[in-house]
Parts: structure tokens; sequence; C-alpha cells
């Protein structure tokens, strides 16, 4: 018999660190996103443990995959360009509005010293809980309410990332971001497409970039739909 590249055995576990380096290098870096920082917190964070199980072999996949309660995990290339443009240095306290499976807030907690993530979802934020903790990010705090007007007895923050598309920019997040250059990256649209924007603050003025189009599910609640 010929040598070759042997089969994967039905039922065999993937190469998981194997399939997360092609992800960063193929979906990630090769798409433009520069921050070494940013690759490498992709490149340690095991996505496959955040997805549920029926979907597990599609973790590494460019795709954002349903976690329940009508509810995604983003696209990795999307998590990525939403991280890097946080431009997060070490030891900011960082804003997530949206939770989900908590992977994003893994990410932001490779990053930063101090993670604060909302979901308004219970289910979900329990559960994003209890996997944060079991894989050691004791940094992130998981806050079960509505997380649209932000969490000003924590604020100010260096950054805040909402995962979910409002019809606007939030005021209380803009407030709550911290007076000298703290990032805001929201998407802003109508509930099925979005422009992904980043507003740059310093003192009382706000900076407002178009980061390109994209899709998010709804913002709810108070300052969502």
């Amino acid at each position: 018999m010929t040598g070759g590249r042997r089969g994967r055995v039905p039922g065999e576990q993937p190469d998981w660190e194997l399939l997360r380096r092609r992800m960063v290098r193929s979906q990630i870096e090769g798409r433009g996103v520069r921050d070494q920082r940013v690759l490498e917190a992709l490149g340690r964070v095991p996505r496959h443990l955040f997805v549920p199980a029926i979907s597990r072999r599609s973790a590494y996949d460019d795709t954002p995959l349903p976690i329940g309660h009508g509810q995604t995990i983003s696209q990795p290339y999307m998590v990525a360009l939403m991280t890097e443009a946080l431009c997060l240095r070490p030891g900011a306290k960082v804003l997530e509005v949206g939770t989900g499976s908590g992977y994003q807030a893994a990410v932001l907690a490779e990053l930063a010293c101090e993670v604060h993530t909302v979901e308004c979802i219970p289910a979900l934020a329990e559960a994003a809980r209890g996997r944060l903790l079991a894989l050691g990010y004791n940094q992130v705090r998981v806050h079960s309410t509505d997380g649209s007007p932000g969490l000003p007895a924590e604020a100010p923050f260096a950054a805040v990332l909402v995962t979910a598309g409002g019809p606007r920019v939030p005021e209380p997040l803009r407030q709550q971001l911290a007076a000298d250059g703290g990032v805001l990256v929201i998407p802003v649209g109508n509930r099925l497409v979005q422009i992904l924007l980043r507003v740059t603050r310093h003192g009382s003025e706000y900076r407002e970039e178009d980061l390109g189009g994209c899709r998010f599910v709804p913002l709810v609640g108070e300052e969502g739909w």
C-alpha cells in the first residue's frame, strides 16, 4: 500500500490548535488584521469550547454560528476586526455589551486587565460565566442585565464594544468612555444590516469613523430596538 495522508477516523477529535492557527493565518491576518497582540489572542482562545457541541467541528470556519436563544457567536474575522479597532492597551478597563457565548470577552481578557461584559438573556449570561471561569478568565465579570445603557457604576471605560446592531449610538455609552481617548465600537443601522462605527472621545468631542458594513443580531433594551 502506498503512503499518503491518513483520512480522519470517524469520531476522532480534530487538531484544534492546528485549526486555530489556520484560522488566524487565512481568515484574519490574511484579510488585513495586523495587530500582533490581537492575532496572538485569537490564536490562544479555544473557540470550539464557546459553541454548542453540535457546531464544534465548525468552530474555526469563516462564519458566525448559532448559540441558542436567537443569538450567534460572531465570525472570527469580525471578532478580530472589532478588537483591533479598540486599540487596547495593557491594563485597560473594557465594557462589552452582548456577552453571548463569552468568546469575545475571552479575547478581550487576553488583551485587557479588567473586562465587564453584559448579557440580557439570563441563561446565556450564566453559561458564559461558568465557561469563562472554567477557562481561567477570572478578570472577566459577567453582568446579567440590559447592557444597552452601559454600566455607569463601573465607568469610565477605556473601550466599549457592542456586539449587537442598534438604531443609533447610545448616548450613555458615549458618556461612559474615558475622556482621554476612550473608544466605542458599535454596529449601527437597521435590524438586518449595519455599518461598524468607531467613536473616539476627546473631552467633550467625539469623532466617528465608518469601518465598513456588517450584520449583527439586533441590540435590544432601553437604548436599542
